[in-house]
């Protein structure tokens, strides 16, 4: 995966939007479908202030209601107006499996490993990217800081790195 610079009110806009969407059809689905479901399968009328029993079926109308929003986004993530947004999303997929393998990619980049050390590279950079498209401007000065460090790192060791030399399944080795 390549580190893409993403226009950041476009990447915002289409999120808020993507967020709004799912949680409005994961709200009205859910009450559709439950309410379809208690129409066919429901117990009959019960006296007022009795259960209704009818748990199950509004649960299951919730259940539709996610695979409903499922479906929405899998066929949805191949327009190209969500491009930047999948594209993030990837991309912070991508660094949480490098974040379960980040002991061991640092421990072997202490040793002057090139694939660590590039690895490590696309990290904090796709980590700076990231946490400026989310504003998360908190942590951001600790990512250049590490950023810094490992800049360093290659300078002092004459090691060459290129994150566009990264690849995802170099992370089995760690």
């Amino acid at each position: 995966m390549k580190l893409v610079q993403v226009d950041k009110v476009q990447y915002r806009k289409m999120t808020n939007q993507v967020q709004f969407g799912l949680i409005a059809i994961l709200a009205v689905s859910s009450l559709a479908f439950g309410q379809l479901l208690i129409a066919f399968l429901g117990a009959p009328p019960v006296a007022s202030g009795e259960s209704t029993g009818n748990f199950y079926l509004n649960f299951g109308g919730v259940i539709l209601g996610l695979m409903l929003c499922t479906l929405v986004v899998k066929h949805g993530r191949k327009k190209p107006q969500f491009a930047d947004v999948y594209y993030v999303w990837q991309l912070k997929q991508l660094q949480n499996k490098i974040y379960r393998k980040l002991n061991a990619v640092q421990q072997a980049a202490s040793d002057n490993d090139t694939k660590a050390v590039t690895i490590l590279l696309f990290y904090y950079q796709s980590l700076a990217l990231v946490y400026q498209l989310d504003n998360n401007t908190l942590t951001l000065s600790d990512v250049n800081r590490e950023l810094a460090k490992l800049n360093q790192q290659i300078e002092t060791n004459g090691l060459v790195c290129d994150i566009d030399d990264f690849r995802s399944d170099w992370l089995t080795e760690y």
